[in-house]
């Protein structure tokens, strides 16, 4: 019997079997997200290489040791989502962190979400806690995006809008404000300076742009201690002070360096940035029409004492991480790398030390270096150093007037990692063996002095550094108007450093690995340092070319005035042998060639940067399809060989 007298089988059985596997498919995927949602909400894959949307460890601390309840408030008004969609995104991303605080904190904290509508309770409350309201259109619709905590005591912290551009700050401003709200007491930081770190009155007065507010630094610092100003004359630091901080102190009496000697003495914590020429100081002129003071602060007396060296007549230069700056008005390329200004990146950074260790990278300008005294016995840790490609030059050479493109033509590398910040331990000898200095004429002592220590009871902690501009605002953070409010935005990690230091010395660090994270900025390294290495050669290149251009010029004007000679009658005749004019042509033609060699060197140096960044686009742009295509392609010879062998 043939195959085709068989009986076909029943088709309809095909078809229930194929609507059971599809059922069972729905069911399955359904059951699957379910359990998804019910057991993996919180799961996250974090592929980033700073891990920048993984919750620390700081901020799991902060939130599992909370004692009282703390409530947080989202006031989010939908309609700011709906018209600009990245607000909504963003909003998604702060209502789903928010969340994972909650669970992490056992109770401790209570959310609640709130869209404050135009003349609703929820506005009226928002208006109460200070937060922002922003025009949504002509109309004048406020709307609302800012976040508000009390806890049990009734204190308040808020976030009065939350900006896109500070997104990768996120966990930082929020942990930041759970850590306040937790923590109503704050250490005290002492503070001796001869900036202006808290603003300037008389500038705000006479309207000196630029000069009036507080640096940054100080209203960041203000989020985690008290801070006191210690005079310049105090005999005596305050015995509530934890941490003091003195930073370019100039021309201090010795009865106040006796006062930071014995703080030290007494177990006290100390950060002290001293600085061979203040970039800070210099860019600020006195109000009153004065002569600009020196810029330079040292504290040798009692650094010597101590065992350390801050020499204040070098400064460190440092090609990698040199920032770019404009350079003369007669020079064809219109950008140098000014060596003096840097940002010390990767290797630079003490990876080892809770306050470096997650940093990006900290701009220094105009800083000089931290050494051990040759025989001391305190124990020297670098925290910041430079880079091998750095070398120390004369201060005076930074302060009147400084030529970024000559430092750079004449910059040889030492290969050195010159100290910029450091930590010193030891057990520490006073500065002044033979107790309190005398005091000027007319001046009486404070009653209540502690008595004279000679030395520390046990090794002591300080952070040393050889730069005071690491706190200058436009070394590290760019400050908008964002509708009347001041809106921070950091380019360089000098505030976390900064704050980091000050907050290890006062012996908390929780929120340390939280102001370290964010910088999502990755810079091409290999590709600067290619660029810096090539126009350090040109600048060199240019300078000698310059200066034999410069001779050749000055003698054709020898040739021509020398050719100028007096007849009897003493009247100038010119008078221009063969000779001469054979000379004065081979200068000229020496001129035109050396013009031409300069336009060929810079020529050089341009197609050279155009042409690594063409091939880097081309890199970028065809790698991965073209890596996919060749992926895709082999898979498909893989299956025409299996499906050919099968067949076989």
């Amino acid at each position: 019997m043939s195959d085709a007298t068989l009986s076909p089988k029943p088709r309809g059985r095909g078809a229930w079997i194929a609507l059971g596997a599809l059922l069972a498919a729905v069911a399955l995927a359904i059951g699957v997200n379910v359990l998804a949602d019910r057991f993996l909400s919180r799961a996250r894959l974090d592929l980033t290489e700073q891990r920048l949307y993984t919750l620390s460890e700081g901020t799991r601390q902060t939130v599992a040791n909370l004692r009282d309840p703390i409530t947080l408030r989202l006031f989010y008004s939908r309609s700011l989502g709906a018209t600009v969609p990245v607000f909504g995104a963003y909003a998604d991303r702060i209502r789903e962190m928010l969340r994972e605080y909650v669970a992490l904190s056992n109770g401790k904290i209570q959310l609640e979400l709130l869209d404050p509508q135009p003349f609703s309770e929820a506005e009226d409350r928002a208006l109460a806690y200070g937060l922002q309201g922003v025009p949504l259109d002509n109309a004048g619709e406020q709307v609302y995006f800012g976040l508000a905590g009390t806890n049990l005591l009734d204190d308040e912290r808020t976030i009065a809008f939350f900006q896109p551009e500070r997104e990768r700050f996120l966990e930082y401003d929020l942990t930041r404000l759970v850590h306040e709200l937790s923590n109503p007491t704050r250490p005290v930081l002492g503070v001796i300076s001869s900036l202006p770190l808290n603003g300037d009155p008389r500038a705000m007065m006479m309207r000196v742009p630029g000069t009036g507010q507080p640096f940054q630094i100080m209203t960041q610092l203000r989020q985690f201690f008290t801070v006191k100003d210690v005079p310049a004359d105090a005999q005596a630091i305050p015995s509530d002070v934890q941490v003091l901080m003195v930073a370019h102190a100039q021309n201090l009496p010795e009865a106040t360096l006796y006062a930071i000697d014995q703080f030290v003495m007494r177990g006290g914590k100390l950060l002290a940035l001293t600085d061979p020429h203040s970039e800070s100081q210099a860019s600020r002129p006195d109000p009153t029409g004065r002569p600009m003071p020196p810029t330079s602060s040292s504290l040798d007396h009692l650094f010597s004492a101590w065992g350390i060296e801050a020499p204040s007549d070098k400064v460190v230069l440092d090609q990698r991480g040199a920032w770019r700056v404009r350079s003369g008005p007669h020079d064809r390329v219109q950008g140098v790398d000014y060596l003096a200004w840097f940002n010390a990146q990767d290797d630079s950074l003490n990876r080892s030390d809770v306050a470096s260790a997650e940093l990006s990278q900290v701009t220094f300008a105009s800083a000089g270096e931290v050494r051990k005294k040759e025989g001391a016995t305190i124990e020297l840790t670098p925290l910041v150093t430079s880079s091998p490609q750095s070398e120390l030059i004369d201060v005076a050479r930074v302060r009147q007037a400084p030529d970024p493109a000559r430092i750079l033509s004449e910059f040889k590398p030492d290969g050195q990692r010159h100290i910029l910040l450091a930590r010193v331990r030891g057990v520490l000898k006073t500065a002044f063996p033979d107790g309190p200095p005398a005091l000027p004429e007319g001046v009486q002592r404070a009653e209540g002095l502690p008595a004279h220590q000679a030395q520390t009871n046990g090794p002591v902690n300080l952070v040393i550094g050889n730069d005071s501009d690491i706190l200058e605002d436009r070394f590290w953070v760019q400050v908008q108007d964002f509708f009347g409010q001041q809106v921070a935005t950091p380019t360089s990690d000098n505030g976390a450093l900064v704050t980091n230091l000050t907050d290890t010395l006062a012996g908390g660090d929780n929120l340390i690995s939280l102001r370290s994270r964010g910088e999502s900025l990755r810079p091409f390294t290999i590709v600067e340092e290619m660029r810096r290495d090539a126009e350090a050669r040109y600048r060199q290149t240019e300078r000698r070319l310059t200066e034999r251009l410069q001779a050749t010029e000055r003698r054709l004007r020898e040739l021509r005035q020398g050719s100028a000679g007096a007849n009897a009658n003493n009247t100038t005749q010119t008078v221009i042998t063969p000779e001469q004019r054979a000379e004065i042509d081979a200068a000229r033609d020496e001129i035109v060639r050396t013009r031409q060699q300069l336009r060929s060197v810079q020529r050089d140096l341009r197609q050279g940067i155009e042409g690594l960044e063409i091939w880097l686009r081309i890199f970028n742009i065809a790698l991965v399809p073209t890596l996919l295509t060749l992926f895709a392609i082999g898979l498909a010879v893989v299956r025409t060989r299996r499906r050919a062998a099968a067949r076989g």
